[in-house]
């Protein structure tokens, strides 16, 4: 099956997403840097690798947007924080989801690491999560709290999973979510777009990477504040 998105196709692409969601993409959102972090969820080789049965195409294909998302936040020195899915080797902690995916994401194997183009930074957070959100039972809610944490860029794969299951859960914690059309991917078109329109109607600002980098860079417009008097 041929991928929805590429390397070469994703600038396009993402113009249309957006075109498409624009109506009920409503809540545009100025990131408070001193207050941001960045996501990156699940780029781990287990679901990057082509010969992999959970080979995620669309993660191949943001893969250079998400590189140039962490380094703009490290040169702003705002926490990027990494989560990979992963389970032990017999099970213990799969439940539901050992018969469900074909195939497991063994903890401390060389395909559960990030992929080595992104992969962290000494001292940069590693949350390791048995489920599709990186809230649940996780430390992350903690980390977040701890660091001052109010507003969210989400980057990573699945989209319609692992994403947008963070994105709702931190949501729900008060979280301002900014999530990025050029820098979530899927397996399919139908599955991104389906998860950009519902993300953008309950629960966060979809937006582009560029739009992000330009905001931590401090080289976006700032909005203009009205005088109450004019």
């Amino acid at each position: 099956m041929e991928p929805y998105v590429t390397v070469e196709t994703i600038a396009q692409k993402t113009k249309v997403w957006l075109a498409r969601i624009e109506s009920f993409n409503q809540h545009p959102m100025q990131l408070n840097i001193e207050k941001a972090a960045l996501l990156v969820i699940d780029m781990q080789r287990f679901f990057l690798d082509p010969a992999s049965p959970t080979f995620t195409c669309g993660g191949t294909a943001v893969m250079p947007n998400i590189g140039r998302l962490i380094g703009a936040f490290r040169d702003a020195r705002r926490p990027v924080i990494y989560t990979c899915h992963v389970h032990q080797a017999n099970g213990a902690d799969a439940g539901i989801m050992k018969w469900w995916w074909e195939g497991m994401c063994v903890e401390g194997t060389p395909e559960s690491l990030v992929h080595s183009a992104i992969a962290p930074c000494p001292g940069e957070k590693i949350i390791y999560k048995h489920r599709y959100s990186a809230f649940y039972n996780t430390d992350l809610e903690t980390v977040l709290r701890g660091l001052g944490i109010e507003d969210l860029v989400v980057s990573g794969i699945m989209t319609n999973m692992c994403c947008e299951s963070t994105a709702r859960d931190a949501y729900y914690r008060d979280h301002r979510v900014f999530f990025l059309a050029d820098a979530t991917g899927s397996v399919t078109e139908e599955m991104h777009m389906s998860t950009l329109l519902n993300i953008a109607f309950g629960f966060a600002y979809v937006t582009t990477a560029d739009d992000v980098i330009s905001q931590v860079s401090g080289k976006s417009k700032q909005p203009v504040e009205r005088n109450s008097n004019s």
